[in-house]
């Protein structure tokens, strides 16, 4: 039999011994665990989220409507052969100024001034023979039907020379407006139909381009409101002009009714370009501003991020006019408060925040904040 068998007291001892070592290890790693997790939780400090502040402010704003369109010459025209002949000289190319009744091209004269004479010679022979039967008729030698036969045919030579000396000036094609050749379809030589178009001529000394406005916006809209321009073509720069013509009605398959804004034309703007257009409707000389991109959710419930005592809160607010790249602020925030411009995708309600952007500070921290809140975005999606 073994020695455990025989004394069952110390096989007990030894037993009770071992459950106790077990149980003080284990409570040693435990309390070290502890230990450690509070060393970890005191060394780890809340990180502040780096942002740029502006402080809110008054200054003058405008309420304005902006569209775009296309530039289009107020006044066009088609110049038009009223005969057909050869075209002898074209005295214009494109691009030049011309003014209203000046020689643009000089047609084959030489059939409409043979008609020309034609109809003359024969006007003047009706003249002479209806001066002798009004002499004849005074003495009653020829019936007054004949004497009336005479007058009317004068009448119709008249007619017909008239026609003939018009059909002559027709050779000599001039401009119907002033303006500039923006096309010319014949050259030297070409025989034109009559009818057809030979020129285009557009006056740019006044553009116009025509917004489609939706109709909420046909009480605000008035004949001369100022107007400002921007055209791709041209960037950095700004031209002014005017509403011109409000149309009275609304058109009911689209809802909209046409605004017409008129610009002095000068060697710059040309027809065709395609501007960015802002009409100012009314303006606030104290308005309550911060910058645009200052506002979150704009689109549904705006708010901004105000700093309280380094901390980010999230103060909901009501907005006004929005002018280029400031908005009004109409409640929520009061003059001198620091709203955060930059940095605001990594906040929340109560988080830590360092100011940065001062004079010579690094503003690469709120870019590296905000690309690292993208990031744990994209993550958690």
């Amino acid at each position: 039999m073994s020695s455990l068998t025989r004394n069952p007291g110390a096989f007990g001892a030894r037993a009770a011994i071992l459950t106790l070592s077990c149980l003080l290890a284990l409570s040693a790693c435990k309390g070290g665990n502890g230990e450690a997790e509070a060393k970890e939780g005191k060394d780890k400090k809340v990180e502040a989220i780096p942002v740029e502040v502006v402080e809110a402010g008054h200054r003058a704003i405008s309420a304005s409507y902006t569209g775009t369109a296309a530039l289009e010459a107020r006044a066009e025209s088609q110049v038009i052969a009223k005969i057909s002949g050869v075209a002898l000289d074209v005295m214009v190319e494109e691009g030049d100024r011309v003014n209203a009744g000046q020689q643009l091209v000089r047609l084959d004269a030489d059939r409409a001034r043979l008609q020309a004479a034609q109809t003359a010679a024969q006007m003047a022979k009706l003249q002479n023979n209806y001066a002798r039967a009004r002499q004849l008729a005074e003495q009653n030698l020829i019936s007054a039907n004949d004497n009336d036969q005479l007058k009317y045919d004068l009448e119709n030579a008249r007619a017909a020379n008239r026609l003939a000396q018009l059909e002559l000036s027709y050779t000599n094609v001039t401009a119907p407006i002033s303006g500039v050749v923006a096309s010319r379809s014949i050259k030297p030589g070409n025989f034109v139909q009559i009818n057809t178009p030979i020129l285009r001529i557009v006056d740019i000394s006044r553009l116009e381009a025509t917004l489609n406005v939706p109709e909420r916006e046909l009480a605000t809209l008035k004949p001369g409101l100022p107007v400002r321009m921007q055209v791709d073509a041209l960037p950095g720069r700004t031209f002014s002009g005017t509403v011109d013509r409000v149309a009275p009605v609304v058109d009911a398959g689209s809802g909209t009714f046409r605004v017409i804004c008129a610009f002095d034309g000068d060697d710059i703007l040309q027809p065709g370009m395609f501007g960015r257009i802002s009409i100012d409707y009314d303006q606030r000389a104290n308005a309550l501003v911060v910058p645009r991109n200052a506002v979150v959710d704009a689109e549904g419930d705006p708010a901004l991020f105000v700093l309280r005592e380094s901390k980010a809160a999230r103060v909901p607010v009501k907005l006004g006019y929005i002018d280029g790249e400031w908005v009004e602020v109409v409640e929520g925030v009061k003059p001198g408060d620091r709203v955060v411009t930059a940095g605001k995708s990594a906040l929340r309600e109560g988080t830590d925040v360092q100011v940065v952007g001062a004079p010579g500070s690094d503003p690469e921290p709120v870019a590296a904040a905000e690309a690292k809140s993208d990031d744990k975005t994209e993550t958690q999606q």
